[in-house]
C-alpha cells in the first residue's frame, strides 16, 4: 500500500463540507495540507480549527475560476511545502434551473467552478508533478455526471464533463507517472441541494466523511493499480 504520510495534497473547497472532510482525513493520514476558499475569513476559519499537534496546514483565499488567482495559490503552496504531490479537485457548485429559464450567469457558474477550474488547478498541478517525477489527481465529481434530471443541465454538463476530463487526463499523463481517479457521491449531507435544507432529516445520506474515507483509499493503493472511477449511494435511500 502506498503511503500518504510525508505527502502535500491540496484540496480545494477545504473550508467545509466534502473539502473540509477531506481536509482534515489528509492530515489524520500524515499529509501537509493547502486548502483554499474564496474569501479569507472562512479559511483562516478553518486552518484555525484543524491546527493540531504535528498537523502542517495553509490556507489561501483564492477564486479558482481566476486562472491568476489559482496560479498564485500554487506558488503560496511552493513556498511553504516545496511543492505539490495529491491535487484533490473538490471545490463545486450547483445553479439549477430548466435550460429556458437558466441565465448567461448560471451556466457560468456551473462551468467556471465546476470545469474550468478544475482545468486551471490541475494544469498548475501537473507542472509540479512532472517536476517531482508523478503525483495524483482526485476530482470530486457526482452520480450527476452520468444521470441527467429536470433542472440539471448547467450542473450536469459540467460533471459529464468532468468525468471526460478525468479520463483524458489519466490517459494523457499515466507514462508520466500521474494517477487519476474521480469519486462521484450521490447525495451527501452537506447542504448542497436544489431545496430546503433539514439536517434533521439526514440520517440516509451519505457523509462527508465516507468521500474523504473513499479518497483515503484510492490514495493508498498500491503504485501498479489506480482505481480511475468509485461511484457512492447511500445504503437505503428515502423511498
Amino acid at each position: 500500500m502506498e503511503t500518504i504520510s510525508g505527502k502535500v495534497a491540496v484540496v480545494t473547497g477545504g473550508t467545509r463540507g466534502i473539502g473540509r472532510a477531506i481536509a482534515e482525513r489528509l492530515l489524520c493520514e500524515g499529509a501537509s495540507v493547502a486548502i483554499c476558499g474564496r474569501t479569507r475569513e472562512p479559511v483562516d476559519e478553518a486552518v484555525a480549527a484543524m491546527k493540531g499537534a504535528g498537523r502542517n496546514i495553509i490556507g489561501y483565499p483564492a477564486d479558482i475560476t481566476d486562472a491568476e488567482q489559482v496560479s498564485k495559490f500554487f506558488q503560496a503552496v511552493d513556498r511553504s511545502f516545496g511543492g505539490v504531490d495529491i491535487l484533490v479537485n473538490n471545490a463545486g457548485v450547483g445553479a439549477f434551473a430548466k435550460v429556458a429559464e437558466m441565465t448567461i450567469e448560471e451556466w457560468h457558474r456551473n462551468i467556471g467552478l465546476n470545469l474550468n477550474g478544475v482545468f486551471y488547478c490541475t494544469r498548475e498541478a501537473l507542472a509540479r508533478f512532472l517536476h517531482r517525477g508523478g503525483g495524483f489527481v482526485v476530482n470530486i465529481s457526482s452520480l450527476a455526471g452520468r444521470n441527467a434530471f429536470s433542472e440539471g443541465a448547467g450542473y450536469n454538463a459540467s460533471k459529464f464533463g468532468l468525468n471526460g476530463f478525468s479520463e483524458a487526463l489519466m490517459l494523457d499523463h499515466r507514462y508520466d507517472n500521474v494517477r487519476v481517479s474521480y469519486i462521484m457521491p450521490g447525495s451527501v449531507a452537506t447542504g448542497f441541494s436544489r431545496g430546503p435544507f433539514d439536517r434533521s432529516e439526514t440520517s440516509w445520506m451519505i457523509a462527508p466523511e465516507d468521500v474523504a474515507e473513499a479518497v483515503a483509499m484510492v490514495l493508498r493503493m498500491p503504485a501498479r493499480t489506480m482505481v480511475s472511477r468509485v461511484e457512492m449511494r447511500p445504503s437505503q435511500p428515502k423511498k
